[in-house]
């Protein structure tokens, strides 16, 4: 039997009112991990360092921090910076809601049993996922020059009324729609994996009680798929965040990373401009994980609880006590078997 540092062993026995148990209570001795420590305050090291040479370090030749912390602190706050901010959020929302309104229709398509509607959706998920965002989004910028005007009406007939692409879509509304139709294709496979996910006897049971087709995918099958789709629509929504910064290819230059380019052409500094347009998209999308966290903790009730939820003091000794007891109660009834025989 072995020892730990006391004298004691490592395994004793628990005593119940009957007597002395058989069951032991372990003790456990927490393992040490030398070299992960070294190598975790090597990288602390490393990292103190940086920071450090980031701040104090001096160009040789410029005789200047390459940083330029100055430029920084006085652009970090400018009226224009903090504008194109708003700017990139309503981009990024616009184009969020015209994704998951398209993605749910596409992911339906792709699950009915309508072989021509399972089609489109298929290769309309092919296309916007095969190809580049940023060359959709230059097809989009000449549209204009592609559609110079655009007719309503049934094919091969006269049309009943035309417009001129070019004066109804600015260039704002040419990349929310460039942004949310290539979102869409990615956002459909979450939701038809979210779909898929939900247990085929939901489906069954909501047609034994006569609930139409719309009523069961609507009201039973999308409401529990949501605890599969939140946790990657919530990353796929700060990407498009950080994807609006390719909308230069529309051309529209009034979000964040337009706006701080145009800053640092003039002034000569792309470093510290590209540092203030970090510091606002890592601050936006800390603000989007935060309720991300929230959002799918609301959708998971009942289901974390079971996973990864925190046990409290008071459930531990309960739970060491009904092991106890379930062993003094094995140790009573081999005892008693012995007896018998």
């Amino acid at each position: 039997m072995s020892l730990n540092g006391r004298g004691r062993s490592a395994t004793e026995a628990t005593s119940s009112p009957d007597g002395p148990s058989s069951a032991p209570v372990i003790r456990a001795v927490k393992l040490r991990h030398p070299w992960r420590n070294l190598i975790a305050l090597v990288i602390v090291v490393f990292i103190v360092a940086f920071i450090y040479d980031a701040f104090v370090r001096v160009n040789p030749t410029s005789h200047q921090n390459p940083y330029q912390w100055d430029i920084f602190g006085k652009y970090i706050f400018d009226q224009r910076i903090s504008a194109s901010a708003v700017v990139t959020l309503e981009l990024t929302v616009l184009s969020m809601v015209i994704a998951v309104v398209l993605a749910l229709v596409l992911a339906v398509m792709r699950l009915s049993d309508n072989p021509v509607l399972k089609a489109i959706a298929w290769a309309y998920v092919w296309i916007f996922r095969g190809t580049p965002v940023y060359v959709q989004l230059t097809f989009w910028g000449l549209l204009a020059s592609i559609y110079p005007t655009i007719g309503i009406g049934l094919p091969f007939i006269p049309p009943i009324a035309t417009f001129g692409t070019a004066g109804v879509l600015s260039f704002f509304a040419l990349a929310v729609i460039g942004l949310g139709l290539n979102e869409a294709a990615y956002l459909a496979e979450i939701v038809r994996a979210g779909i898929l996910s939900v247990d085929p006897g939901q489906e069954e049971a909501a047609k034994a009680l006569g609930m139409s087709w719309s009523q069961t995918t609507f009201r039973i099958v999308i409401p529990q798929s949501m605890r599969v789709i939140i946790p990657p629509t919530g990353n796929e929504f700060i990407g498009m965040l950080k994807t609006t910064s390719l909308v230069t290819a529309v051309p529209f230059a009034g979000e964040l990373f337009g706006v701080t380019s145009d800053i640092a052409n003039q002034l000569y500094t792309p470093i510290p401009l590209l540092l203030v347009a970090s510091v606002w998209y890592l601050a936006i999308t800390s603000v989007f994980m935060v309720g991300q966290y929230f959002l799918e903790k609301r959708f998971a009730r009942g289901i974390g609880a079971a996973r990864g939820a925190k046990v409290s003091k008071r459930d531990l000794a309960a739970a060491q006590i009904s092991a106890g007891e379930f062993g003094s109660a094995a140790t009573r009834f081999n005892s008693d078997e012995k007896d018998a025989r």
